[in-house]
């Protein structure tokens, strides 16, 4: 079996906080959250890096990271392309927002061929995330009947912001720690001493309990994912297209989950108790450098991580 590989979707920009905030120093070396992630797969024994960007992003993401993790691990560079529709479909006028991360990984086809683990750019992960991921992936065998795939799963309360509110998919799983669904919630908060959300603008609030178990889109896949994502697209794009032309979004997740109602798959919820760390809005920044200046300390990274 070919060893696991690690995706970056790294092609997005930050609409709330502005800018790629992807290679946004955090540290006084240069250093991204993003050196800090391929750091832990490394250590986890991740031995390639394919990075998911926009053609135009090339020579700053090289820049960035690119040519300094190049020197760690074998990388390689996929493109996510407005332009890259099934025959017979073409962009609509005046539409720049991207196809969705479900669109951003199929962008892997013809590089990518075996299995793979696939997080977000601008995400803090911690190292037990990326041994979990390696150690399912290098073992992961299909039975032939049902894919085998994997998530990372957080607690809720490890993964919040002071600055605002944030968008979690809320995870429901069977007693076997299989993921049976995943609810979508746009506008999770702190509430007091609650984390709740809305879906009517703050007019009525649900209370989620505390210890929840929440994606932050760290999954694990065989190639298999690659077949489904391509075969799935042009159904997608004939069902949302008319309806939402300029913001419909082709999600990874969603057709995880269409899988799973089809019983075509299982996904295993590897739960770790690692705090997630994320720019959502530039005002989280500050924590951010705190939290890797303390892991430091700590003697989780070296004080620089990368040697020249």
């Amino acid at each position: 079996m070919k060893k696991p590989v690690l995706v970056v979707m790294a092609a997005g920009m930050g609409s709330r906080y502005g800018g790629l905030k992807q290679i946004d120093p955090i540290d006084e070396y240069g250093n991204i959250i993003m050196d800090f992630s391929i750091y832990d797969a490394i250590q986890a024994g991740f031995r390639k890096v394919v990075f998911i960007i926009k053609k135009e992003n090339e020579e700053s993401f090289r820049q960035a990271i690119g040519d300094r993790i190049a020197k760690q691990v074998e990388t390689a560079y996929v493109f996510q392309d407005l332009n890259n529709l099934p025959d017979g479909f073409t962009v609509p006028a005046d539409r720049v927002k991207p196809w969705g991360t479900g669109h951003a990984v199929l962008s892997c086809i013809g590089t990518v061929d075996g299995p793979f683990a696939v997080i977000n750019a601008d995400d803090y992960y911690g190292s037990k995330a990326f041994k979990l991921a390696y150690d399912f992936l290098a073992n992961a065998q299909e039975d032939g009947e049902k894919y085998q795939y994997m998530m990372v799963g957080y607690q809720l309360e490890k993964t919040l912001t002071e600055n605002g509110h944030v968008a979690r998919g809320v995870c429901v799983t069977d007693a076997d720690g299989h993921l049976v669904k995943i609810n979508e919630r746009t506008h999770i908060e702190k509430r007091g001493d609650d984390t709740a959300y809305t879906e009517d603008d703050g007019k009525t609030w649900t209370v989620i309990p505390q210890g929840s178990t929440v994606s932050m889109n760290m999954w694990g896949f065989t190639e298999s994912i690659l077949e489904e994502l391509h075969a799935r697209f042009r159904a997608f794009l004939d069902e949302n297209l008319e309806k939402n032309p300029l913001k419909c979004e082709y999600f990874l997740p969603f057709v995880v989950d269409e899988l799973l109602l089809e019983d075509r798959a299982t996904v295993q919820v590897l739960k770790t108790d690692d705090r997630w760390y994320g720019v959502t809005y530039k005002e989280d920044k500050p924590q951010v450098v705190a939290a890797i200046r303390a892991l430091k300390e700590q003697g989780l990274y070296p004080q620089k991580l990368w040697e020249e």
